[in-house]
């Protein structure tokens, strides 16, 4: 979790756990405490059963979080993404997976490059927060599939630990 938002929830595991699911689904809440995957109300007894927790744990949280102008401000405003990287194949695409240290400077621009270089464009790209999960993947689904050389000059960078190519 953010070091900003640790404090917050220190001593307090239950709630950690559902601020964390909150900021890794992009589930926003709303003045009233309520929350939100977009548009779409959540009930906090499915939430709570997803994540183990009392359902009185989910509640107090997206209260606390609506009653904190701090926390709000980061909340409110949370919006969900789709990965098809799951998907990616049946779609057409090729997905690559790169998992390297994310303080590491030039991963995305090493790859770009590569890919540009050969003409293939992006479809997704979708960089993990290295707060959120604990070994972030940089995932970035191409619009088509891989040549040799682009998989031989990916597999080739300095910047990543491992490489999967789906």
């Amino acid at each position: 979790m953010h070091a900003e938002l640790e404090k917050f929830f220190e001593g307090q595991r239950a709630r950690r756990v559902v601020a964390e699911a909150m900021l890794r689904y992009g589930l926003r809440v709303d003045n009233d405490g309520r929350i939100y995957c977009k548009n779409i109300e959540m009930a906090p007894a499915k939430i709570a059963r997803a994540l183990d927790v009392d359902r009185r744990v989910v509640i107090d949280t997206a209260q606390e979080i609506a009653e904190n102008d701090f926390l709000f401000d980061i909340f409110h405003s949370l919006e969900p993404r789709s990965n098809i990287s799951n998907s990616a194949k049946a779609l057409g695409f090729d997905v690559i997976e790169i998992h390297a240290d994310p303080k590491r400077i030039g991963i995305v621009s090493a790859v770009t490059q590569i890919l540009a270089k050969h003409k293939m464009s992006i479809r997704q790209m979708i960089a993990d927060d290295a707060d959120l999960f604990p070994e972030p993947i940089l995932t970035i689904i191409v619009n088509g599939k891989l040549n040799g050389k682009m998989i031989e000059e990916i597999r080739k960078l300095k910047h990543a630990e491992k490489i999967i190519l789906k």
